[in-house]
């Protein structure tokens, strides 16, 4: 029988060892990982706002940040996929460009409830605030709970402008008037209104643009 030169390395040796297949396994993860993430970072429509998409306002702002503070991202999802059950319930589905100004994403990756992505004036002010208060009332099978509390904290003297300068040193293109501007836009507001605000503005600058192009279209 001819004796065969043992090769240094074969796949018999990788399955065998089992460091070595971590860390062979972590370089090929890695390397694709990079493959499919960092041309993103150079395509314009995953770096550039999509039509209608604007900045939050300063109460938005503070709506947001009760939201995360609440929970709430951790049973609604923001993001539509394209499969035609969610487009059919929800909307068109979701784009890159519509998030470039939200840090962090609030996509989620739960829905106990509905997602939200397109959720603004969907519903009345008033609707939302008897929805955040005691969710039964509108919704009777809804198991989600209510959130009486946010209609007593008041809101006028949250660090809004920080938030703002912080928002702006991550590329949100906030101009020093906005930012002067924003704290009179808290004054006598509270959380419930806060967090309204942030629901109402949710997909709304982006259906409105589509809505715009198909009209533009069909003339």
């Amino acid at each position: 029988m001819t004796n065969q030169k043992k090769r240094l390395f074969t796949h018999e040796t990788l399955e065998k060892n089992v460091g070595l297949l971590i860390i062979f396994s972590i370089i090929v993860v890695a390397f694709a990982g990079l493959v499919q993430i960092v041309p993103l970072f150079f395509q314009h429509y995953t770096t550039k706002a999509a039509p209608g998409v604007e900045p939050l306002q300063a109460l938005q702002i503070i709506g947001r940040d009760v939201y995360i503070k609440e929970g709430c991202v951790g049973c609604h999802s923001q993001q539509i996929r394209t499969l035609q059950s969610e487009v059919s319930r929800y909307g068109p589905y979701s784009v890159a460009g519509e998030f470039v100004y939200d840090h962090p994403f609030l996509w989620g990756s739960k829905r106990t409830g509905p997602d939200l992505a397109r959720v603004g004036g969907r519903y009345s002010d008033e609707w939302h605030r008897i929805h955040l208060r005691n969710p039964r009332d509108v919704v009777k099978e809804s198991n989600m709970p209510g959130y009486r509390w946010l209609q007593n904290k008041d809101v006028s003297n949250e660090n809004i402008q920080a938030r703002m300068n912080a928002l702006r040193t991550l590329g949100v293109p906030y101009t020093d008037k906005q930012i002067a501007d924003a704290p009179a836009a808290l004054k006598g507001k509270t959380e419930e209104d806060a967090i309204i605000a942030y629901l109402q503005s949710l997909g709304v600058g982006y259906l409105s643009a589509l809505r715009q192009q198909d009209a533009a279209a069909s003339n």
